[in-house]
């Protein structure tokens, strides 16, 4: 695995090209150079892999959840076993700095032996019954195939928690996964298999994102869908879903806001919410991005976020001093310079970067806009990359009204000494994740989703696997 593979489609158990034998070329978002190829799947494809999920679901769901997480288990030992090379191969197609590729391989891995212990807790139950002799059951049973499609962001993480919650269940699955980062979902996918999942289990497609969208979902074979990415597309799968009367699960956009109080320590803040905004280049969708600070506060947050800000270190993710990678396409320096240029425009401070890092590779620099106002359109649409916004208010009910303003409510931060503000915060903020004075998303054991816009549905802890689930109820009398 030293060089960057040309990947392949897994269909039926065969790793191959598409029946067209299109490809498209695969990028480095470090020096723009093509490093590989993808296989192009087209409608013949597509048949091919929902058959052979049809088939994988009669196979799956009959193996037991006993089983079924023994296999789980090894899959994640390999996937641990592999994490150098993968991550290697995430830091060329996706750019990002290799520790950081290789923390999302170790916790993909952790995600699959929680979902490897959820299969076997899937629990029905008996209802007491009115009559004697009567027996009242409900019996968990796989909803069926399922399709997945997933963004470039996170290769491994988006496609592990998808994956693993419907292999834990029972269910056989199709993964759409990025053209732009193929190869680690790819290395991800044959972990699985080489662990012992049938072939016809998992399924591995790439492609015209809205072409084998449409195509997947409207399949009667297809009986449930998730998707993680942007609120507009999410909204458009919804909906084609719903005319199929298919069971979805949506992890869209945020716009995550940030909340420091004058009784926080100001510090331990600022270096925590800095490591949280440029992991990943800004690239994350819990990414904190309005930074609403208390205004006591707000001059000592700003100055220390922008000096943590400004010690980052962009380059190559190869590089081992590298703090910050590129972003991941040629698309997202545009958008960045044209929210920077109407942050500016509208009389914003950039106290440290606003611009695009040399001519060879999608780098920025970290930026933090201050005296951020709320007609910028940074301050409306999510901007996906670097950029941190700074404003200050005043009153607690300045902030809440501040972090619900917006349609989304995916994650959001908090800062501050008191108990009676935290528990405040938790009630007054309509978000589907909080976390206060540390660091505690995305672990496998805790929910992770959305409310209003930013999706429904969670894909972490014991509440993932249901959406999984179908639940019968069977009702028994004098046997």
């Amino acid at each position: 695995m030293a060089n960057y593979p040309n990947t392949l489609l897994h269909i039926a158990g065969a790793w191959r090209g598409g029946a067209e034998g299109r490809s498209i070329e695969v990028l480095n978002p470090a020096n723009e150079e093509v490093i590989g190829t993808v296989a192009h799947a087209t409608q013949v494809d597509l048949d091919a892999a929902l058959a052979a999920a049809e088939r994988g679901f009669a196979t799956w769901r009959k193996i037991s959840a006993f089983e079924r997480s023994k296999i789980m288990r090894k899959a994640a030992d390999l996937l641990r076993s592999r994490a150098d090379d993968i991550a290697r191969l995430m830091t060329l197609e996706q750019g990002k700095p290799l520790g950081e590729a290789r923390v999302e391989i170790m916790g993909g891995a952790d995600t699959i032996d929680w979902f490897a212990e959820e299969s076997r807790r899937t629990y029905g139950h008996v209802i007491p019954a009115r009559a004697e002799g009567v027996y009242q059951l409900t019996i968990k049973e796989p909803v069926g195939p399922v399709a997945a499609f997933t963004p470039w962001n996170f290769p491994i993480n988006q496609i592990v928690r998808k994956l693993s919650a419907a292999l834990a269940a029972g269910c056989s699955i199709i993964v759409k996964a990025p053209e732009e980062t193929p190869a680690s979902p790819a290395e991800l996918i044959r972990a699985f298999l080489d662990a012992g999942v049938p072939g016809d289990v998992i399924g591995l497609v790439y492609g015209v994102p809205s072409e084998i969208s449409s195509y997947l979902i409207a399949s009667p074979i297809i009986r449930k869908v998730t998707f993680t990415g942007s609120t507009p597309v999410g909204k458009m799968l919804s909906a084609m879903a719903g005319q199929h009367m298919k069971r979805v699960t949506m992890e869209l956009g945020g716009h995550a806001p940030a909340m420091v109080f004058n009784d926080a320590d100001v510090e331990l803040a600022a270096k925590t919410l800095a490591f949280a905004k440029f992991r990943n280049a800004g690239q994350v969708c819990v990414s904190p991005t309005r930074f609403l600070v208390q205004e006591n506060v707000y001059d000592q947050f700003v100055a220390s976020f922008t000096s943590h800000a400004k010690a980052l270190k962009v380059g190559d993710g190869l590089d081992a001093s590298t703090n910050m990678g590129p972003m991941a396409n040629e698309r997202r320096v545009p958008q960045m310079e044209a929210l920077i240029a109407d942050a500016r425009s509208k009389g914003a401070e950039i106290t440290t970067g606003g611009s695009r890092i040399g001519n060879k590779g999608y780098f920025f620099e970290p930026t933090v806009v201050a005296g951020a106002t709320l007609d910028m359109r940074a301050m409306n649409e999510e901007p996906f990359g670097p950029v941190a916004l700074m404003r200050p208010f005043k009153e607690f009910s300045d902030v809440v009204t501040e972090a619900n303003r917006l349609p989304f409510g995916l994650a959001s931060y908090a800062f501050t000494g008191s108990a009676k503000t935290a528990q405040a915060l938790a009630a007054g903020v309509e978000v589907g994740m909080m976390t206060i004075n540390h660091l505690g998303l995305a672990l496998p054991e805790v929910p992770f989703g959305g409310v209003r816009d930013s999706g429904y549905g969670t894909e972490g802890g014991s509440e993932a696997i249901e959406a999984y689930l179908n639940t019968k109820f069977v009702s028994q009398f004098g046997l």
